[in-house]
């Protein structure tokens, strides 16, 4: 006889790990039987970070009581300095290192009056204190639009000629040019000025960057990383440890912030392994990776999906909760894309839309197990939500996994049955079968500041920064992984439905990739409003994020499923090392 469990739609049901551990024992009848059934295999390699290393991580805290008062006194020091800051141009710079140096977020009160200060004295700045100063206005102009604020790209035609290009005289001096080129990656859609700006900055600084004639290796090292990749682009803690180190030699360097910086870097780096510990003994204990032995088994991965989220120690609770959830989905996605019949993931997304295990009957015990994994994490989830905050966000954590499934078993039947979508198909189902939308939705229901009336505008769907996000997401994994996906027998990507649809080359259509994913920046950035903590959550912290993580992921190829040196390097560089 089969053991099965129902979960009421209404009433949260807090499972305990016990129980957890009882359904591993199970052995459920199954009238599917795998024999017969042709399986695919990812050959995906097996993890680099076990359990047994990940436990006997140093955390050291013979230290962190005497650290911790230090960055106590050091924030004071800090706050008195920003305010203390008269000159303009001094407060921006201050609160520019105090953003990339990772310690923004100690000084949120401080920074949001600089800068709020700033721009209602904007007609007084931009008539008397800037008139020719290209430098302070494209760094006031950043700095006002990654904190919401209104600023029209008007503010650079006074220092354009008749023909609509910059004055000559600007282009020698590559400090200006390089903070001019940042600015252009804010651009909303449809500003012409800041696209044209994009295009002439980046020609001239890899005209400087290629030029012998320049021998200031730390302006070309500055210049190299901007062309890498922009600062909006970048994932947060990774660009601070490279500024730490650029910050250390800098001509005008403030030492309480540096040793704010390095203190506070390494003692977060603390924190992330503490929580790694924690969910590692999670998806140990769950045992799915060994019942499961198709699935990348990428905890450590998933984990440092989940710091590119949300970096700040404050949302501990947020990383711990999506790395569970990634690795859900790393399972499921792979029962869907590599193991399962179709006759399987029918019945398989059947019962996660009924969120309903008994609707699971027929299918062999490895699946059953997924499907009690995931209701008891989401179950667990929101009955701690409920205790904490009064708020049943039981519905919208379902809701997020049911459009997930619902979007993979639609891949499944274009696969199973043979059939090519457009671009257009695939796009509106890939946006979401991508995932991105289940951190989102995360985000919305384990944080700080979500009240009734927050949950309630979230009722109605998606809002436009999540399908922008998770678009760019989808795009870059596709540059990244769309040929070996093929090569082991999958769905075309969206390079090749663009390539079918327009009769073009696998160039041409990767380069329009790349041009939708710049249009989704602009999209993104367009988005940028909301003056409460929730909003700038939820904005900051997690739509933009999302992008900023899967571009650093794919950028040198697949940095997840193949988990290569990049991405080793990337994991060491925030887990492992700490900063001196």
């Amino acid at each position: 006889m089969a053991l099965c469990f129902t979960f009421p739609s209404c009433i949260p049901v807090r499972w305990t790990q016990k129980r957890v551990l009882l359904c591993r024992r199970f052995r459920i009848s199954a009238n599917l039987q795998s024999s017969g059934i042709e399986r695919r295999s990812g050959n995906y390699q097996p993890t680099i970070w076990n359990d047994n290393f990940i436990q006997s991580l140093n955390i050291g805290d013979e230290h962190e009581g005497k650290n911790m008062e230090r960055v106590f006194k050091l924030k004071k020091e800090v706050s008195q300095m920003i305010h203390k800051e008269e000159l303009v141009r001094d407060k921006l710079e201050l609160v520019d290192a105090l953003q990339q140096l990772g310690v923004a977020y100690h000084f949120k009160d401080e920074i949001n009056y600089v800068i709020t200060n700033i721009h209602e004295s904007m007609d007084q700045i931009s008539q008397f204190a800037m008139l020719d100063n290209l430098y302070e206005v494209s760094l006031l102009f950043r700095l006002l639009r990654m904190h919401g604020f209104s600023v029209q790209e008007d503010i650079f035609k006074s220092y354009m000629d008749d023909k609509g290009n910059y004055k000559e005289k600007l282009y020698s001096d590559i400090k200006e040019m390089m903070c001019l080129y940042q600015v252009s990656f804010f651009a909303k859609e449809g500003e012409q000025v800041l696209e044209m700006t994009r295009h002439l900055t980046t020609k001239h600084l890899t005209i400087f960057l290629e030029s012998s004639k320049y021998d200031n290796s730390r302006m070309k090292e500055q210049v190299a990383h901007a062309l890498e990749l922009p600062l909006n682009w970048r994932m947060q803690s990774l660009h601070t440890r490279w500024f730490i180190e650029q910050y250390k030699i800098d001509e005008q360097i403030r030492p309480a912030l540096l040793e704010l910086a390095v203190l506070d870097f390494n003692l977060t780096q603390k924190l992330y392994k503490k929580e790694l510990k924690q969910v590692s003994r999670w998806w140990t204990d769950l045992g799915l990776h060994e019942k499961l032995p198709f699935i990348r088994d990428r905890l450590v991965e998933n984990y440092i999906w989940s710091v590119g989220f949300a970096f700040e120690p404050e949302h501990s609770s947020y990383r711990i909760a999506v790395t569970q959830a990634n690795c859900m989905i790393t399972t499921i996605d792979d029962i869907y894309d590599v193991y399962g019949s179709l006759d399987e993931l029918e019945i398989f997304t059947n019962a996660i839309q009924h969120w309903d295990v008994t609707a699971a009957e027929g299918l062999p015990e490895n699946f059953r197990m997924c499907i009690l994994a995931l209701f008891n994490m989401v179950e667990d989830r929101g009955s701690e939500v409920l205790k904490e905050k009064g708020l049943n966000v039981i519905p919208y954590l379902r809701r997020a996994w049911k459009d997930l499934c619902k979007a993979y078993i639609v891949e499944a039947r274009w696969y199973h049955n043979g059939y090519a979508p457009t671009l257009e198909e695939y796009l509106e189902n890939a946006w979401v079968s991508i995932s991105g939308h289940i951190a989102f939705s995360y985000a919305y229901c384990i944080n700080h500041y979500i009240t009734a009336k927050d949950l309630e505008h979230f009722s109605s769907g998606y809002p436009d920064i999540v399908r922008y996000s998770c678009m760019n997401l989808r795009l870059y994994d596709d540059l990244a992984t769309s040929t070996d996906e093929l090569e082991r027998g999958d769905n075309d990507k969206s390079i090749q439905c663009y390539m079918r649809d327009n009769g073009v080359t696998e160039s041409v259509a990767r380069q329009e990739i790349k041009e939708m994913i710049l249009k989704n920046w602009t999209s993104l950035n367009g988005e940028v409003v909301g003056n409460s903590d929730f909003e700038k959550y939820i904005v900051y912290n997690v739509a933009f994020n999302v992008s900023r993580m899967s571009q650093r992921i794919y950028q040198h190829g697949d940095g997840y499923g193949k988990a290569g040196t990049d991405t080793k390097n990337l994991i060491t560089s925030i887990l492992l090392e700490p900063v001196h």
